[in-house]
């Protein structure tokens, strides 16, 4: 889920200015960088959504280090035949007590070390992922499988699409979507203890159009649904929803 934080943008100009200033060093470097819009819930289980500004990046050095918005920052440690294996660092998003949610206490967020392994064979892409955050509020760990088909249909127009999978360990449930005593009675809403894990399951497509070979736009849209301990919280089931939609539009510039 795309959700904006302080510390998401943190994380954004850190990257940001590293990638710039890495850029600069020499040929090697090579990916996108851009800037749009996404339309996402306020957090992961709301019902009202808002627009917010939000930059792309996508850089990698050597096909090697790479520095990325969706999948932090790594290093290919195998990178051959389409497979990569990857240990990484990323970031999870928490909870503000904004909102619905304005009596419940926020949660932050915080830094993830994980490892990813992907392989690309023809128009598919594979992906699978596991990490655990070393930061903020959040314990347990994630795993994700996605996969994408990628659909040229000339030489301007590249579409893609897939199904993606995410499993949240019971304390990361635990830590979203529990409801403590004192919540409970400052919000109104009731108790609730997330004791197992959740599965969140969904897909996503994108449309880029190339205006020159420097140059896109690109319109992206997904859906998942929460399930488990997090869709029956009643910060999902009462004050928000188990689907989750979100859109987004960017224009790229590719070096």
């Amino acid at each position: 889920m795309i959700n904006v934080h302080k510390g998401r943008w943190s994380l954004t100009l850190a990257i940001g200015s590293f990638a710039l200033s890495a850029t600069a060093l020499g040929a090697q470097w090579e990916g996108t960088l851009g800037a749009g819009a996404v339309y996402t819930p306020d957090y992961l289980g709301s019902d009202d959504y808002e627009w917010t500004p939000f930059p792309a990046l996508e850089a990698s050095y050597d096909n090697t280090l790479f520095v990325s918005m969706r999948s932090g920052i790594g290093w290919n440690i195998v990178n051959r035949d389409g497979l990569q294996v990857a240990p990484f660092i990323g970031y999870t998003f928490g909870r503000d007590d904004t909102g619905d949610i304005s009596n419940l206490e926020e949660v932050d967020g915080g830094a993830t070390a994980g490892l990813r392994i992907s392989y690309q064979g023809g128009r598919w892409r594979y992906s699978g992922s596991a990490e655990t955050p070393f930061t903020g509020d959040i314990d347990g760990y994630r795993l994700a499988l996605k996969a994408n088909h990628v659909t040229r249909f000339n030489e301007r127009t590249v579409m893609t699409l897939g199904p993606e999978l995410t499993y949240f360990s019971d304390k990361w449930t635990d830590a979203l979507f529990s409801v403590s005593p004192g919540e409970s009675a400052r919000s109104g809403i009731a108790a609730y203890a997330a004791d197992d894990g959740a599965f969140s399951v969904g897909a996503n497509a994108s449309l880029s159009y190339y205006l020159t070979r420097q140059w896109s736009v690109t319109g992206v849209v997904g859906v998942s649904k929460l399930t488990g301990d997090a869709s029956d919280s009643p910060i999902v089931d009462d004050l928000g929803s188990d689907m989750q939609w979100r859109t987004g539009a960017f224009i790229n510039y590719h070096f």
